[in-house]
């Protein structure tokens, strides 16, 4: 059977390796505490559940690209509330079936093949193989020190190749957040060089509220309610509990927007309206959202002390789902964990420049994670 060859390229998903050793040790009634997967294990909101249920039709009918028109007009209404930007629900705004899905397929609407994809590594594995599998030229660019994507990060010649430029904030893996001044300089100079700046904001509600009071600032602040130049993806995968959902959002410039929606109309990957009719009771509410990031506060307070206790760096991390522990050996430590039954993410996992570095997930319960705090000193202690 023929296969495409970027399948073998790429080769098998990173964490994929992880997590199958990581069932196997479950599998033999080992104890294991995972840190590996970004999906909590809070649950979902009741009344989220029951607009989902409330929703399910007795007939069932395909959903249009365009999404709801009320499921717009409550992203619109969050944007505004959360950063104070006004943008139009008929133009701007369009439902996704996640985050992930969005971004893999962007490349395809907005550069195709041959053309230039710029985004930023260690990072999310899913912006080059969107990359990859559109046809279009990766360029990645290395990050380091705090891991936040300044301007001046970008090559001159990468300025001049890229069609787009992903960034994201707060960053995965590291947590680091970059500030409304380094935002609004990146999309000035992509600007100046017709770069279109796809914004991975999916963790933009996911913070320490003692480290941001304002919680960390969006991309849309700075390219103003007309949001040229600029795509913005949201989720509410972390924001609301709704991993199993696949519920997120694309806003920004409406041309981009309906290139977006032209090629989803053509793939049809398009939410279903009863998961638009729960996605519309999470971003109409902010209170659940406080609550569940006091739970990520705690949690990550709890494994910061043990880090601490071990003398052992931590960057940035005061944002996103997510610790970035510096380590001499990520492969090694990681191993060593597992051995414990502790399962990280070795930082080569997102790409060049996350060697030397762990990222731990903040999904296990805040009592697992208290259990789990002295397993960690206990393995790396000696």
């Amino acid at each position: 059977m023929r296969r495409n060859p970027i399948l073998a390229e790429l080769g098998t998903y990173p964490i994929a390796t992880i997590q199958a050793r990581a069932r196997a040790r479950r599998e033999a009634g080992l104890p294991l505490v995972d840190f590996s997967i970004g999906d909590p294990r809070e649950p979902t909101p009741p009344f989220i559940r029951a607009a989902l249920r409330d929703a399910v039709p007795e007939v069932s009918q395909y959903p249009v690209a365009a999404g709801l028109p009320e499921f717009r007009r409550a992203v619109a209404g969050y944007l505004e509330r959360r950063f104070g930007i006004r943008v139009d629900p008929d133009t701007q705004i369009l439902p996704t079936s996640g985050s992930k899905e969005a971004i893999f397929t962007t490349p395809f609407a907005l550069a195709g093949a041959g053309v230039g994809v710029a985004y930023p590594t260690p990072g999310y594995p899913v912006y080059e193989r969107g990359a990859r599998f559109a046809g279009a030229r990766p360029l990645p660019i290395v990050l380091d020190g705090d891991f936040v994507l300044r301007a001046d990060d970008v090559p001159d010649e990468v300025w001049s190749q890229a069609a787009i430029l992903w960034t994201c904030s707060p960053h995965n893996p590291s947590g680091s957040v970059a500030t409304l001044g380094e935002l609004a300089a990146l999309y000035e100079r992509a600007r100046d060089h017709e770069v279109l700046v796809c914004a991975d904001e999916c963790y933009v509600d996911v913070y320490d509220e003692d480290a941001y009071p304002d919680g960390p600032p969006s991309m849309l602040q700075v390219a103003g309610g007309s949001a040229s130049g600029l795509l913005v993806y949201l989720s509410l995968s972390k924001r609301s509990g709704m991993t199993g959902y696949r519920s997120g959002a694309i806003v920004g410039d409406p041309e981009a927007i309906e290139a977006l929606r032209a090629l989803r109309s053509t793939t049809g990957t398009i939410p279903p309206e009863f998961t638009q009719a729960a996605a519309i009771a999470a971003w109409s509410d902010d209170a659940h959202v406080a609550a569940r990031r006091a739970i990520f506060s705690e949690k990550r307070r709890i494994l910061r002390g043990a880090f601490e206790r071990l003398g052992m760096e931590i960057v940035a991390s005061r944002a996103g789902l997510y610790l970035w522990v510096a380590v001499d050996d990520d492969l090694a430590v990681t191993d060593r964990l597992l051995d414990h039954g502790i399962v990280v993410s070795p930082g080569r996992f997102f790409g060049p420049g996350g060697e030397g570095y762990l990222r731990l997930a903040l999904v296990p319960t805040v009592e697992e994670c208290r259990a789990a705090a002295d397993a960690l000193v206990d393995a790396l202690g000696g």
